[in-house]
């Protein structure tokens, strides 16, 4: 039922040393996540994009040595557009998506531990009235398991160096918009100095 032992240790690694490389991108800030929302700052969607890239990278290429295990969820279109709608709605009344917000209560963010108790109990009465829900999120739209690689016929690596070629684009696009981008540190520092 679990993975052994030694994959859940790394998983609990890896997870450390992305919630530490959260706090220090400033991805845990709420400013910046609202100024992502607003198109002034786009630090979000390059750590994010990066770690999509790397670790789409990681999983096709350890996937071959047994050194992890694909669980592969049944897409339903009814639950993610459901589901979407509500994480989004969240996302934006929060101001917070659910990792950045553990790492902001890693940082003592009162607001965020607040958010992460809502999250908690969400997810408990999503548990409990799942029964009653199961049924209706998977009437519409039930494709089963199924990837994109598997969908097209096509090799993984395809859709990973297409994702690269993405990431590339998308990130030379921000550096020629942005230019230097200092106003973003003064206006963070503005904030700071705000809040204090």
């Amino acid at each position: 039922m679990f993975d052994p032992l030694w994959k859940l240790a790394l998983g609990l690694l890896t997870g450390m040393i992305f919630g530490l490389l959260l706090q220090k991108g400033r991805v845990a800030k709420f400013h910046v996540i609202v100024n992502q929302f607003l198109f002034r700052d786009w630090t979000v969607v390059k750590i994010m994009g990066t770690a999509v890239v790397v670790g789409a990278i990681g999983i096709y290429a350890l996937l071959p040595t047994d050194a992890l295990s694909l669980h592969i969820k049944p897409l339903v279109w009814f639950g993610v557009v459901v589901g979407g709608i509500c994480f989004g709605s969240g996302m934006a009344i929060f101001g917070y998506c659910p990792g950045t917000s553990v790492a902001a209560c890693g940082e003592g963010r009162h607001d965020a531990m607040v958010g992460v108790l809502g999250m908690l109990l969400g997810a408990g009465l999503y548990v409990v009235f799942y029964p009653q829900l199961s049924g209706l999120l998977k009437s519409w739209g039930d494709v089963g398991k199924i990837t994109l690689p598997e969908w097209s016929s096509t090799s993984p690596w395809l859709w990973v160096g297409g994702l690269c070629l993405l990431a590339v684009g998308a990130f030379a696009m921000f550096a020629r918009s942005s230019g230097s981008g200092t106003p973003r540190r003064q206006e963070d520092a503005r904030q700071q100095r705000s809040a204090v």
